[in-house]
């Protein structure tokens, strides 16, 4: 109702307001047009002008995060279902354009193929029923409202996308094969014997310092191998964190408190306004009363231990002790807890045993052809039991027979050895208080189990150690603190302080992320930050502004220090990749001019060097002795005429000088079926490539920053 009260006291300031939003439609129909059609409104963005609706992207993105159980940070999930939309849409296309349709039926017949070998769908015979799945189908669809029928038809929807993406990389593959004359060519160009000459100059005969590369020169080259420098809009931010962390006093509160756990204590019983006594771990005969009564933030764990499970801190204490010591309070990890022995006895630390599983109606490895009880199920055990007490040879054979535990029925039962905490206890059990090769049934959530142990390590000293503890947590004090720091220096901020004189006054550490692009999330030292790379790229947000977040177990406070916007990378960002490239090409200038005379002899002679023998190179493995891998150099040399000068060619190490004397031709095969097999499997191989080819050229709209809260 106040709500409502402090509307009508509003009604006329609501009313001016919507009376200038209509007024300004008026004199700018478009707008409304626009404010209606608005893409980045409806949409999330498009493919060749093929909208992909926020409903679309919405419902994709719940089906990612199904199959994928949520493992997916939210900006991860995001990049896949949007890769996979732009992939299904582009596919789709390009087998429309090739006249291809992916009907229901080609659907149905996929969907059958994964489903031929379900025991759930086969009829008395053993064969798989098409009606009896039908069936199954009609039920789920009369029963929408479990989910179970929504998840069905997103499942047909994915079969459809996988199989227009196979069908279509089909086709592709289908395209990409070799003719003998194409592998009997290449046979032929990578086996041919080269021999000759080369005068060889190496870059590295000119220092680098000689060469000078300005900025200008830097962005010149960047515009001139614009497509290679593309780079998306990206922000650069400084910031402090401050860690909310347990301070000394904190932790030694902690400690403190633990401890008294351990003895007896007096506490006010306010119903029955009485003092009562709470018995401490030391004389808690009840133990799960105690942990009731405790709070305690390690749950309460009754599992035998051996010493190397045992906290070292208090390992050697534990070891030498008995049933009824107490230690502690003492830090382990996180934790700071208090312990008691209440009972030591002798058991191996590992187990081998071999086991025959037999589910019951209603056990979770019960399967459609589960028809007996449990009771029925434990006469067929116990009848196990005594052939297998008489031969236990038998054991194998009865394990491969009666199983429902496919990992190992076939290897005769077999779990190979096994430590104490592998397996659910009533299992375990039977196995670590047993001794070797007593047989014996063992029910547990899975069925009946007829278990035999064969083998068990030396007995060693075991411990069921209770113990009871505390997270070690900073306090609202230290919470306080931290709180009063993070707005402290975004104040000082605010009040024009640089940010390295406002961390140096605090103490703290200025740390740089760079490069943040507008869908990432993750910040270095700071892991998923999605909150604060969404304002870095919002439109009020400048360079020098700055703001103060909550993050988990801290604070941050974050100030932009650069803005670039979508296009050619900076110089700046670059010199270190372009430089070296500038500086090569400006080298292979200076070496070309001295590539003078009219034989290699001549052009050794002017500089100094030796002229290189060439001896059956190959374009396979195109190696120069004593310079390296040169494919360039001896391609050239391939082509050339035999016993002719030419020069200033271009190498990856150096420029060359070349004279061929001989070409040997590999000797013929018989047959290059076998090559070209090979040349088209490579080629088939590299088909991934033709979609990378056809998405370049496809003109893809994305609007997601503004569905992922940026505010351009």
């Amino acid at each position: 109702m106040a709500i409502l009260s402090k509307i009508r006291e509003r009604s006329m300031a609501l009313i001016i307001v919507i009376g200038l939003a209509l007024f300004a439609f008026v004199l700018d129909p478009s707008t409304l047009e626009d404010f209606f059609s608005s893409s980045k409104v409806n949409e999330v963005g498009q493919v060749d002008g093929e909208t992909i609706s926020r409903q679309e992207y919405a419902q994709a993105l719940e089906d990612y995060r199904s199959r994928t159980g949520n493992r997916s940070s939210e900006m991860q999930a995001a990049t896949a279902t949007w890769d996979n939309l732009v992939r299904q849409k582009i596919y789709q296309t390009q087998l429309a354009e090739a006249g291809i349709t992916i009907g229901e039926e080609d659907v149905w017949q996929e969907i059958l193929k994964a489903y031929q070998q379900n025991p759930q769908f086969t009829n008395e015979a053993g064969f798989f029923d098409e009606e009896k799945f039908k069936l199954f189908l009609s039920e789920m669809r009369d029963n929408p409202t479990d989910g179970r029928w929504a998840r069905w038809k997103q499942y047909e929807n994915n079969v459809k996308s996988n199989l227009e993406t196979n069908t279509y990389n089909k086709l592709i593959s289908s395209g990409l094969g070799a003719s003998l004359k194409e592998a009997e060519n290449k046979y032929m160009i990578d086996n041919t014997k080269l021999t000759g000459s080369v005068v060889y100059l190496p870059y590295t005969s000119i220092q680098d310092s000689t060469i000078n590369v300005t900025k200008s020169d830097i962005e010149a080259y960047i515009k001139a191998h614009g497509d290679e420098y593309k780079v998306d809009a990206s922000r650069n931010l400084s910031y402090v964190k401050f860690d909310i962390v347990p301070s000394a006093a904190d932790e030694q509160a902690i400690k403190n408190t633990v401890g008294e756990f351990l003895e007896d204590r007096q506490e006010l019983n306010k119903v029955t306004n009485s003092v009562e006594t709470i018995q401490g771990l030391k004389n808690a005969t009840d133990i799960t009363l105690f942990f009731d009564e405790s709070d305690s933030d390690v749950p309460l764990d009754t599992l035998y231990k051996f010493k190397k499970d045992i906290p070292a801190v208090v390992a050697g204490q534990v070891i030498a002790g008995k049933k009824g010591d107490t230690f502690g309070p003492y830090k382990d990890g996180e934790y700071y807890k208090i312990s008691k022995i209440s009972e030591v006895t002798k058991m191996p630390d590992s187990v081998k045993a071999s086991h025959i599983l037999i589910p019951f109606l209603g056990s979770r490895s019960a399967g459609p052809d589960t028809k007996k009880t449990e009771a029925q199920v434990q006469v067929t055990a116990d009848s196990i039991v005594k052939v297998v007490k008489r031969n236990k040879s038998k054991f194998a054979a009865l394990a491969k027979e009666f199983s429902a535990d496919q990992t190992n029925a076939d290897i005769g039962g077999d779990l190979g050895k096994f430590d104490y905490k592998r397996m659910v206890p009533e299992f375990r059990d039977f196995c670590f208080s047993g001794k070797k090769g007593d047989i014996g049934t063992v029910k547990t959530a899975f069925g009946i189990h007829i278990v035999m142990i064969e083998d068990q390590n030396k007995p060693l000293d075991a411990f069921k150690l209770i113990t009871f503890g505390r997270k070690i947590e900073p306090s609202k004090e230290t919470e306080n603190k931290a709180f009063q720091n993070s707005e402290e220096f975004a104040l000082a901020l605010s009040d024009g302080t640089k940010i390295n004189d406002a961390a140096k006054e605090k103490g703290a550490q200025v740390r740089p992320a760079i490069g943040l692009k507008v869908l990432g999330e993750d910040i270095p030292g700071l892991g998923k930050q999605r909150t604060i790379v969404a304002w870095a790229f919002n439109k009020d947000t400048e360079v020098g502004s700055f703001k103060r977040f909550d993050i988990d177990k801290g604070h941050v406070v974050a100030i932009v220090t650069a803005s670039n916007e979508e296009g050619l990378a900076t110089a700046a960002s670059v010199t270190n990749t372009v430089r070296p490239i500038i500086v090569k090409e400006r080298k292979a200038t200076l070496l070309e001019a001295k590539m003078s005379g009219t034989s290699l002899a001549d052009i050794a002679k002017a500089n100094n060097t030796t002229v290189r023998r060439v001896a059956a190179a190959t374009l396979k493995a195109p190696s120069i002795p004593g310079v390296g891998t040169e494919p360039a150099v001896l391609g050239a040399m391939y082509n050339a005429a035999p016993n002719k000068l030419y020069t200033k060619i271009v190498g990856k190490n150096g420029v060359f000088a070349v004279v061929l004397n001989s070409k040997e031709l590999p000797t013929a095969l018989p047959n290059y079926s076998i090559s070209r097999n090979q040349l088209a499997k490579t080629r088939q191989n590299q088909s991934f490539k033709m979609y990378e080819a056809i998405k370049k050229s496809t003109k893809i709209e994305d609007y997601r920053p503004a569905y992922y809260g940026v505010n351009d």
